[in-house]
Protein backbone atom coordinates (compact mmCIF):
# COMPACT_ATOMS: atom_id res chain seq x y z
CA UNK A 1 0.00 0.00 0.00
CA UNK A 2 0.79 3.44 -0.66
CA UNK A 3 2.93 4.98 2.13
CA UNK A 4 1.92 8.48 1.42
CA UNK A 5 0.19 10.15 4.06
CA UNK A 6 -3.57 9.85 4.33
CA UNK A 7 -5.76 12.27 5.54
CA UNK A 8 -9.92 12.54 5.95
CA UNK A 9 -11.12 15.92 5.86
CA UNK A 10 -15.08 16.51 6.92
CA UNK A 11 -17.81 19.75 7.20
CA UNK A 12 -20.68 19.65 8.46
CA UNK A 13 -21.31 23.06 9.23
CA UNK A 14 -23.58 24.01 6.28
CA UNK A 15 -26.86 21.23 4.94
CA UNK A 16 -24.63 18.27 3.80
CA UNK A 17 -22.05 15.61 5.20
CA UNK A 18 -19.43 16.80 2.88
CA UNK A 19 -16.08 14.05 3.38
CA UNK A 20 -13.08 14.13 1.44
CA UNK A 21 -9.60 12.02 1.30
CA UNK A 22 -5.91 12.70 0.33
CA UNK A 23 -3.04 10.34 0.03
CA UNK A 24 0.07 12.63 -0.31
CA UNK A 25 -0.95 15.86 -2.54
CA UNK A 26 -3.75 13.45 -4.00
CA UNK A 27 -7.19 13.96 -3.96
CA UNK A 28 -8.51 10.35 -4.19
CA UNK A 29 -12.03 11.03 -3.53
CA UNK A 30 -14.86 14.42 -2.30
CA UNK A 31 -18.41 13.34 -1.62
CA UNK A 32 -21.49 15.18 -0.11
CA UNK A 33 -24.81 14.48 0.83
CA UNK A 34 -27.56 17.46 1.06
CA UNK A 35 -29.47 17.50 4.57
CA UNK A 36 -30.65 19.95 6.70
CA UNK A 37 -30.66 17.92 10.07
CA UNK A 38 -29.64 14.56 10.82
CA UNK A 39 -25.69 15.10 10.10
CA UNK A 40 -24.82 13.57 13.14
CA UNK A 41 -26.29 10.12 12.58
CA UNK A 42 -24.78 9.89 9.28
CA UNK A 43 -21.44 11.55 9.70
CA UNK A 44 -19.47 8.20 10.93
CA UNK A 45 -21.30 5.79 8.37
CA UNK A 46 -20.56 8.33 5.89
CA UNK A 47 -16.92 8.74 6.66
CA UNK A 48 -16.85 4.79 6.85
CA UNK A 49 -18.04 4.58 3.71
CA UNK A 50 -15.58 7.27 2.39
CA UNK A 51 -12.45 5.06 3.45
CA UNK A 52 -14.19 1.66 2.40
CA UNK A 53 -14.30 3.11 -1.32
CA UNK A 54 -10.78 4.07 -1.45
CA UNK A 55 -9.72 0.66 -0.10
CA UNK A 56 -8.87 2.22 3.71
CA UNK A 57 -9.92 1.99 7.13
CA UNK A 58 -9.35 4.36 10.31
CA UNK A 59 -6.20 2.88 11.22
CA UNK A 60 -4.86 3.67 7.51
CA UNK A 61 -5.24 7.61 8.50
CA UNK A 62 -2.34 10.05 9.54
CA UNK A 63 -4.53 12.49 10.37
CA UNK A 64 -7.88 14.42 9.94
CA UNK A 65 -9.44 17.79 8.93
CA UNK A 66 -12.69 19.34 9.96
CA UNK A 67 -14.61 22.55 9.37
CA UNK A 68 -14.86 24.24 12.63
CA UNK A 69 -16.95 27.00 10.53
CA UNK A 70 -18.41 29.98 10.80
CA UNK A 71 -21.90 28.10 9.97
CA UNK A 72 -24.71 26.10 11.44
CA UNK A 73 -24.29 25.81 15.61
CA UNK A 74 -25.18 22.34 15.84
CA UNK A 75 -23.20 21.54 12.41
CA UNK A 76 -19.76 22.87 13.60
CA UNK A 77 -20.34 21.12 17.02
CA UNK A 78 -20.88 17.59 15.15
CA UNK A 79 -17.67 17.98 13.25
CA UNK A 80 -15.71 18.81 16.42
CA UNK A 81 -17.26 16.92 18.71
CA UNK A 82 -16.55 13.57 15.80
CA UNK A 83 -13.13 14.92 15.18
CA UNK A 84 -12.19 14.91 18.92
CA UNK A 85 -13.52 11.12 19.59
CA UNK A 86 -11.53 9.97 16.17
CA UNK A 87 -7.84 12.00 18.11
CA UNK A 88 -8.66 9.87 21.49
CA UNK A 89 -9.55 6.35 19.24
CA UNK A 90 -6.93 6.74 16.57
CA UNK A 91 -4.19 8.51 18.27
CA UNK A 92 -3.87 10.86 15.01
CA UNK A 93 -3.83 14.71 14.67
CA UNK A 94 -6.73 16.67 13.85
CA UNK A 95 -6.19 20.03 11.87
CA UNK A 96 -9.43 22.69 12.34
CA UNK A 97 -9.88 24.41 9.16
CA UNK A 98 -11.69 27.74 8.99
CA UNK A 99 -14.41 28.15 6.16
CA UNK A 100 -12.77 31.22 4.85
CA UNK A 101 -9.14 29.30 4.50
CA UNK A 102 -11.04 26.91 2.55
CA UNK A 103 -12.61 29.03 0.39
CA UNK A 104 -9.08 30.57 0.06
CA UNK A 105 -7.88 27.35 -0.88
CA UNK A 106 -9.93 27.13 -3.77
CA UNK A 107 -10.24 30.96 -4.51
CA UNK A 108 -6.77 32.35 -3.93
CA UNK A 109 -7.01 36.19 -3.21
CA UNK A 110 -10.74 36.93 -4.17
CA UNK A 111 -13.28 38.07 -1.76
CA UNK A 112 -15.31 34.99 -0.25
CA UNK A 113 -17.63 34.96 2.29
CA UNK A 114 -20.41 32.11 4.04
CA UNK A 115 -23.97 32.31 3.93
CA UNK A 116 -25.39 33.46 7.53
CA UNK A 117 -28.79 33.40 8.26
CA UNK A 118 -31.00 36.64 7.58
CA UNK A 119 -29.79 37.88 4.66
CA UNK A 120 -26.37 38.09 6.13
CA UNK A 121 -22.63 36.67 5.65
CA UNK A 122 -19.88 35.76 6.91
CA UNK A 123 -17.09 37.68 4.70
CA UNK A 124 -13.73 36.30 4.71
CA UNK A 125 -10.98 38.31 4.45
CA UNK A 126 -8.58 37.60 0.62
CA UNK A 127 -5.52 38.74 2.51
CA UNK A 128 -5.28 36.53 5.54
CA UNK A 129 -7.67 33.88 5.19
CA UNK A 130 -6.97 32.81 8.97
CA UNK A 131 -8.87 35.85 10.49
CA UNK A 132 -11.79 35.70 11.70
CA UNK A 133 -14.59 36.88 9.30
CA UNK A 134 -17.24 39.95 9.79
CA UNK A 135 -20.62 39.44 9.62
CA UNK A 136 -21.98 41.57 6.91
CA UNK A 137 -25.60 42.09 5.41
CA UNK A 138 -25.24 40.63 1.86
CA UNK A 139 -25.39 44.29 0.53
CA UNK A 140 -22.65 45.56 2.49
CA UNK A 141 -21.00 42.24 1.38
CA UNK A 142 -21.37 43.31 -2.35
CA UNK A 143 -19.70 41.32 -5.18
CA UNK A 144 -18.96 37.73 -3.26
CA UNK A 145 -18.23 34.23 -3.87
CA UNK A 146 -20.47 32.01 -1.31
CA UNK A 147 -21.69 28.95 -3.85
CA UNK A 148 -18.76 26.25 -3.03
CA UNK A 149 -19.75 22.83 -2.99
CA UNK A 150 -19.73 21.02 0.28
CA UNK A 151 -17.15 18.27 -1.74
CA UNK A 152 -14.92 20.37 -2.98
CA UNK A 153 -14.62 22.35 0.55
CA UNK A 154 -14.34 19.10 2.56
CA UNK A 155 -11.47 18.13 -0.30
CA UNK A 156 -10.08 22.44 0.85
CA UNK A 157 -10.09 21.20 4.47
CA UNK A 158 -7.95 18.19 3.64
CA UNK A 159 -5.20 20.32 1.42
CA UNK A 160 -4.91 22.91 4.48
CA UNK A 161 -4.84 20.07 7.05
CA UNK A 162 -1.73 18.58 4.93
CA UNK A 163 0.20 21.33 5.63
CA UNK A 164 -0.37 21.29 9.04
CA UNK A 165 -1.16 17.95 10.36
CA UNK A 166 2.98 17.41 11.33
CA UNK A 167 3.16 20.42 13.51
CA UNK A 168 1.37 19.65 16.79
CA UNK A 169 -2.03 21.86 15.61
CA UNK A 170 -4.30 22.79 18.82
CA UNK A 171 -6.79 20.91 19.02
CA UNK A 172 -10.09 21.77 17.41
CA UNK A 173 -12.37 24.57 18.12
CA UNK A 174 -15.54 25.75 16.69
CA UNK A 175 -15.70 28.86 14.60
CA UNK A 176 -17.96 31.14 16.48
CA UNK A 177 -18.57 34.64 14.85
CA UNK A 178 -22.19 35.41 16.22
CA UNK A 179 -24.05 34.40 19.61
CA UNK A 180 -26.65 31.79 19.71
CA UNK A 181 -30.15 32.04 18.55
CA UNK A 182 -30.97 30.11 21.71
CA UNK A 183 -31.20 31.70 25.08
CA UNK A 184 -31.21 31.33 28.22
CA UNK A 185 -34.55 31.09 30.13
CA UNK A 186 -35.38 34.21 31.91
CA UNK A 187 -37.87 33.55 34.42
CA UNK A 188 -36.42 31.86 37.03
CA UNK A 189 -36.55 28.31 37.23
CA UNK A 190 -39.21 26.78 39.55
CA UNK A 191 -38.90 25.46 43.03
CA UNK A 192 -38.23 21.85 43.69
CA UNK A 193 -39.49 21.11 47.49
CA UNK A 194 -38.18 18.22 49.45
CA UNK A 195 -40.83 15.42 50.66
Amino acid sequence: MDRMPLILGFDTSGPACAGALLRGDKLLLQRAEPMARGQAERLVPFLEEILADAGAGWHDLAAIGIGIGPGNFTGIRIAVAAARGLVLGLGIPAVGVSGCEARACLAPGQKTGIEAPRERIYLCNPADPAEIPHLVTREAAGDVATGFAPDRLAAAICQVAATRWQANPPRPAPLYVRPADAAPMREAPPVLLDE
